[in-house]
Order: C-alpha cells, then sequence, then structure tokens
C-alpha cells in the first residue's frame, strides 16, 4: 500500500484530511458505550436531575481543563504519549510509558466486550429472537431447568453466550462462537488502523456518525412506547437530597473523567496529526460539550424504552391478578379492568378478606418496575434486549441496536490503538523500516491472543476486574502527574506562552487558574475518595451459579487470595511507571554530573522547536 499522494508530509508525519475529521475522530474516541449505558444509570441512581449539577462542575473544573492541556500538548509536541512527555522532561517519561500501558490493557477487554455485541447481532437475524424463547431440556419433556428458573434472557447471555462458570478461579472451556468473533472484531479493527490515522479518519465518519442516526430513530420510536413519559419522568426528576451523599460527587467526577478518555494518549496521539497553528482551546470545549450532550441525548431513547418495559411489567402483574380474583369469585370477564383494578381491590378487600388474601395477589407497583436499575452490560445484553422482545418488528429493532452499540465501540477502539500504535512508531528501538501495516498486524494479533482469556467461561469475571482496575485507579494517577508535570515542572507561563503561539491568544484566568490549583486538587480528593471505597468495600463479585440457593439472584462470593493480588497489580502496573522512569533518569544524571564534559539538556519549547 502505497501512501495517499494527498496527504502532505513535512516532517514525515501524517496529517489529518480537514478539521472535521479530527473533531469526529476525537469525538469517536470519547464517546463510547459508557455514554448509553453509564450515564442514565448514574443519572437515575443519583437522583435523576440533581446528578447533572455536579455533573456539569465537574466537566467545567476538572474535564474541559484536562481535556484543553491533552490536545495542546499533542498539537505543540507532535508526538505519542511517550514522546511528549519525555520532552517536557526526562523525569516524566513514566507518565507516558503508564497511559500507553492503560491503553495496552484496556484495548484487550474493550475488544471483547465488542465480540459479546457482533454475537447477538449475529443471533439478531433469527426468528424469533432466540433470547426471547427457553429451549426444552435433553429429555425434551420440558422447559431447560436453568432457563425456565430466570428467563429466556438471561438464559441466553449467561449460558448460549458466555457459558459462563459459577466461580472466577473455574476457567472453564474457550467458547468456539466466542473465538470466531474476537478474531473477526480484531480484523475489523485491523483493517481500519491499518495505517494509523490514515485508515481510521475514513472509517469514523461511518463509526461517529452513524450511532447519532440509531439514537435518533430509537428516540423517535421510543417517545412512541407506552410507559415512555414514565421513564422519562423517573430519569429527569430531580432529588436534590442525594447531593449530600459523597458518592454522587465522586460518580460525576469519575464519569466526566473516564468518559473524556482522558489519561489514554489517545487524544495526545490524534492532536498530534494537527497543524500547529490550530485552535485547540476550541477544540476542546467542542469535544466536551459534544460528549456530554451525547449522554443526555442517549439517555432518553435508553429511558423511554425502560419506562416502556416497566409499563409492560407492571401491566402483566395487574392482568395475572385480575384473571385470579376473575375466577375466584366467578365475576364476568372483563368486570375487571386495569383501571378500575385499585376499586375492585379495596371493595374486595373490606367485603371478602379471607378470600384477597388466601389469593397470595402480588403488589403490583409501576415505581418498582422503574426501579429495577442496571449498568454496563447488564443494560445492554438483558434489560434492553428484554425490552427489544415485546416491541413489534423487534427483530429490526434488534439488528439496529447492536449496530450502534458496535460502532460506538469501535470508534472508542481507534483511540485505544492510536494510543497503543503512535508511541511505538515513535520508539528508537523499532526500525523505520518496519511498514506500519506489520506493526499494526503485531499488535492486533498480540491483543487477539491475550484476550483469548476472556472467552473462556470465567472471562465476563476477568472483564469486570480488567475494568474495575487497570481502567480506573491508573488513569486519575496518570492526569494528576499529567497537570503537575504541565503546570510545575514545564511551567505554566512557557505553556501559557505555547498556547498563545498555536492559537493566537493568551489562555484565559479561567484555564490559568484551572490548570494551577483545581484540576489537579479535584484529582486528588477524586483519587482520595476512590481508593478509600475501594478498600472499605470488600472486594466481591457476584456469580451466575444455577446451584445456588437464592437462584435467579446472583450469589455474592470474595474474591480469593490470589485473584486480588491481580487486581491489585492491574492497578499499580500503569502507575509504577511514574516513580521508576524519574527514579531512572535522576541515577543517570547524577552519574553524567561527573563527567565534566557533560552538557545539561536545554528545555524544549514550542516556538523554538518551529522557529
Amino acid at each position: 500500500l502505497s501512501v495517499p499522494p494527498e496527504i502532505p508530509k513535512e516532517d514525515g508525519r501524517p496529517k489529518w484530511d480537514n478539521k472535521f475529521q479530527y473533531i469526529l475522530s476525537c469525538i469517536g474516541f470519547a464517546v463510547g458505550l459508557g455514554n448509553v449505558w453509564r450515564f442514565p444509570y448514574l443519572c437515575q441512581t443519583h437522583g435523576g436531575g440533581a446528578f447533572l449539577i455536579p455533573y456539569f462542575i465537574a466537566l467545567l473544573f476538572e474535564g474541559i481543563p484536562l481535556l484543553h492541556l491533552e490536545l495542546a500538548l499533542g498539537q505543540c509536541l507532535r508526538k505519542g504519549s511517550i514522546g511528549a512527555w519525555n520532552t517536557i522532561s526526562p523525569y516524566l517519561g513514566g507518565v507516558g510509558v503508564g497511559s500507553w500501558m492503560v491503553s495496552v490493557l484496556v484495548s484487550l477487554y474493550y475488544n471483547t466486550v465488542l465480540t459479546w455485541v457482533m454475537w447477538y447481532f449475529i443471533n439478531s437475524f433469527q426468528e424469533p429472537l432466540p433470547w426471547s424463547v427457553c429451549p426444552l431440556n435433553e429429555n425434551r419433556t420440558g422447559l431447560n431447568e436453568e432457563c425456565y428458573k430466570s428467563t429466556a434472557v438471561n438464559y441466553f447471555w449467561y449460558r448460549k453466550t458466555l457459558n459462563i462458570t459459577p466461580d472466577v478461579t473455574e476457567s472453564g472451556t474457550l467458547q468456539w462462537w466466542l473465538i470466531l468473533c474476537l478474531a473477526a472484531c480484531w480484523a475489523i479493527v485491523y483493517l481500519c488502523t491499518i495505517r494509523g490515522i490514515e485508515t481510521t479518519g475514513k472509517a469514523i465518519y461511518v463509526t461517529a456518525i452513524f450511532p447519532y442516526l440509531v439514537l435518533t430513530i430509537f428516540l423517535i420510536h421510543g417517545l412512541t412506547l407506552p410507559g415512555a413519559t414514565d421513564g422519562l419522568a423517573y430519569l429527569f426528576t430531580p432529588n436534590l437530597n442525594t447531593l449530600k451523599n459523597p458518592r454522587v460527587w465522586l460518580d460525576a467526577a469519575t464519569q466526566i473523567f473516564f468518559s473524556l478518555s482522558l489519561a489514554f494518549g489517545g487524544l495526545i496521539a490524534f492532536s498530534s496529526y494537527n497543524p500547529q497553528k490550530n485552535d485547540c482551546e476550541k477544540d476542546a470545549v467542542t469535544v466536551a460539550i459534544v460528549n456530554s450532550m451525547t449522554s443526555l441525548y442517549a439517555s432518553i431513547p435508553v429511558f423511554s424504552v425502560l419506562g416502556f418495559k416497566a409499563t409492560t411489567g407492571y401491566w402483566d402483574c395487574l392482568d395475572r391478578n385480575i384473571i385470579s380474583i376473575i375466577n375466584e369469585f366467578d365475576l364476568p370477564e372483563e368486570s375487571i379492568m386495569r383501571q378500575n383494578y385499585t376499586a375492585w381491590i379495596s371493595f374486595l378487600n373490606s367485603s371478602y378478606p379471607e378470600k384477597i388474601a388466601g389469593l397470595k395477589l402480588k403488589s403490583c407497583d409501576l415505581q418498582e418496575f422503574l426501579d429495577q436499575s442496571v449498568s454496563g452490560t447488564g443494560l445492554a445484553f438483558i434489560i434492553f434486549t428484554q425490552a427489544i422482545i415485546l416491541m413489534p418488528g423487534s427483530q429490526a429493532w434488534a439488528i439496529l441496536f447492536f449496530i450502534m452499540l458496535f460502532s460506538l465501540g469501535l470508534s472508542s477502539m481507534f483511540g485505544n490503538i492510536e494510543g497503543v500504535f503512535t508511541p511505538l512508531l515513535e520508539l528508537p528501538i523499532i526500525s523505520k523500516s518496519i511498514p506500519k501495516e506489520l506493526l499494526s498486524g503485531i499488535i492486533c494479533l498480540i491483543c487477539f491472543l491475550i484476550a483469548l482469556c476472556f472467552t473462556l467461561g470465567s472471562g465476563s469475571y476477568w472483564i469486570d476486574i480488567f475494568d474495575s482496575y487497570a481502567g480506573s485507579l491508573p488513569l486519575l494517577v496518570i492526569a494528576f502527574f499529567e497537570v503537575i508535570g504541565v503546570a510545575y515542572v514545564y511551567k505554566i507561563k512557557r505553556f501559557s506562552k505555547d498556547v498563545k503561539w498555536m492559537t493566537g491568544r493568551k489562555p484565559n484566568l479561567y484555564w490559568q487558574i484551572t490548570w494551577r490549583f483545581i484540576s489537579p486538587l479535584l484529582l486528588l480528593i477524586v483519587f482520595v475518595a476512590f481508593v478509600t471505597l475501594q478498600i472499605q468495600k470488600p472486594s466481591s463479585y457476584a456469580a451466575w451459579n444455577p446451584k445456588h440457593e437464592g437462584f435467579p439472584m446472583k450469589e455474592e462470593k470474595v474474591y480469593p487470595p490470589w485473584v486480588l493480588a491481580i487486581c491489585v497489580l492491574l492497578a499499580v502496573l500503569p502507575c509504577v511507571f511514574v516513580p521508576l522512569v524519574a527514579l531512572f533518569h535522576l541515577i543517570k544524571r547524577m552519574c553524567r554530573n561527573k563527567d565534566p564534559s557533560f552538557v545539561p539538556p536545554e528545555v524544549f519549547s514550542c516556538q523554538g522547536a518551529n522557529g
């Protein structure tokens, strides 16, 4: 493959075809699965509309300043994360290595989530949908026991997709259907990232814009469903009392942080392909606002569908009670309706209390059905798929939903892979004669082989561990050192001059104060609160065990010590590079200082480097 001639090369570095392509790539990276399946859940559990208050405060004082800092840094230095931090100060080289490490760890499991999405997408073409009915048991004398005890949706997810083991220590076997889907997912990622931004830049037009189209279709359809208004009222009704709970503020701060994909190195890599004279301040504000608005926009179709599901469940509950009462009292059919059910119940309760008590009627409360909140994979693969079955034309809705999830995840994978790929290209260890296609092929192949462990029966437990430990704590540590590095090592004064040289205006007081004081302080508070909460809650997990006496409720189990050790390792591994690299350079410098011919290197500056 020859390099397309339209990409001008000054320093041998590819460039974006246009500004829109770059902004789309940043938005595609930032807007991911979390916007659809985590943000609505946080809104729902943390007081509806009230959650938006801490959310926007965190966006203003933590999200936007850090985003601007990363985009300005990449654009100024025109290097990936490792090269950029090494240039600012060799002592900060570990920050780049740490963010590279996180990108690797997250890429491993993130693509496995896309594997599940692909498996559901393939199965969406069946009629009826395979998660809508329970299969027969082996003797074909009745329904499968595990499915009968839980639900068809749960059975398809836990048994037919994951084939989950009842314990994290039981590995189970590799699932061939997941291996095939995983191979297909890595092949798609490889084809899209084969030449870095030269190919992802083309693919992003589809993967970043398509989800908005599907969300809009779901929005229009969702609002016509019965119960949609109940779902939306439930989502946005503010409960200001929740703001007294520190957990709400912590969740808002971490959601902004992870949602913008900060500290992964992907954003530094993306902006390093920009021309240096570019308004990175405007870019940062645009990407941050679009990302938050997408979260809000996605909440509306998600909750109108959840409202519909709750209403359907509530009606089913009423109908079952009505049938019991009509049969018991020999009443004419349709004498009791959903509309007059409450009046009938109060009349029968006062007239025939013993008879009604003997019926053991279920208490039907719409609020209880709305309270069944789930986030993450539970929302996508259980709650939402259950709601899709109830919709007319369920096949088409399932196909659309899973294509949308796949596009969302794929555009975030581009950023993750760019965060791995760009720093590697710049390392002196890797020969410049190695073609990009070969390097990205090797990266994808190695990731695929390691990710095979996630297709085991215990794979989903490990994905939860990776998500909770590798993709959370290290990012807070890396971001803290990023702000400290720019504000106090590189110095804000010099950084402000660089930003002025690139954008044509000096960063105003808001940027100066947030970079110097507010953002690092916020990150420190969030880090301490995060660690404290992790230590306080027992490190347990919910296991799907059909032999558990409380089944289909999950069984709470505690991680064994060796699994806990891996959890700690995943959280510490990326962070440990920060002090290690600094220590290495300190020892190196002390040795060099004894050498009289040693001249200390000059401090880097954007303008100095570019005349």
